[in-house]
């Protein structure tokens, strides 16, 4: 009954510790500067990540809040364009007529491990009619300890007005145990625009 009340509480723990948390832990936004939804004619959406995958599920979860405005930078931008071309970048987002992007980028990703001592018990006392030397022998029995790994990441979201070329908007996330790129996207999506929301930045 024992192990059975253990087995239970240690796959709880684990199944809470592999719940992922996302919170916004800082913002900021040019006094008084607001965006309205509606008005806004197209939006660049650009996730700086090295995976091309977890690139395109974050650009394509931050292009769901923009209702259709949203343009995504893999598909936008293309293999051939020299990004690492500023004025050339400036001059083609500002002549395709967009009013904005918003960026996202891995700022750190902290590693924490945590150990859980195990315990020790003795057997219960009608076990020892076997004999003395089976008790002698086998009197404790343990549970062995255990190691959680708990990985935060670090996320800058950044909003520019592409008009008057400047930041009007940014924001720090954190996201622990994540459960995939789709589901942290996905999370943080939601917490920056609620945030927004909440701080007057954004309406529709």
């Amino acid at each position: 009954m024992k192990n059975s009340i253990l087995s239970i509480s240690i796959l709880t723990a684990l199944l809470f510790a592999s719940c992922a948390s996302t919170r916004i832990t800082s913002s900021w936004r040019e006094p008084d500067k607001s965006v309205t939804i509606g008005k806004l004619q197209k939006v660049l959406v650009v996730a700086l990540l090295k995976s091309e995958s977890s690139r395109h599920k974050a650009e394509n979860q931050m292009a769901k809040y923009l209702e259709g405005k949203g343009i995504v930078s893999y598909q936008y931008l293309g293999d051939t364009f020299n990004e690492s071309d500023e004025e050339a970048l400036h001059a083609k987002i500002k002549a395709d007529g967009f009013d904005g992007a918003i960026t996202m980028r891995l700022l750190d990703v902290e590693k924490e491990i945590t150990y859980t001592p195990g315990s020790i018990a003795t057997y219960p006392r009608y076990y020892r009619t076997f004999g003395g030397y089976y008790i002698r022998s086998w009197r404790y029995f343990a549970t062995p300890g255990s190691y959680t790994t708990t990985r935060t990441f670090t996320i800058e979201t950044n909003v520019y007005s592409i008009k008057e070329d400047r930041i009007v908007w940014s924001g720090l996330t954190e996201s622990t145990n994540p459960q995939g790129v789709a589901k942290m996207m996905e999370e943080i999506t939601e917490v920056v625009y609620d945030t927004m929301v909440s701080e007057g930045f954004i309406s529709k």
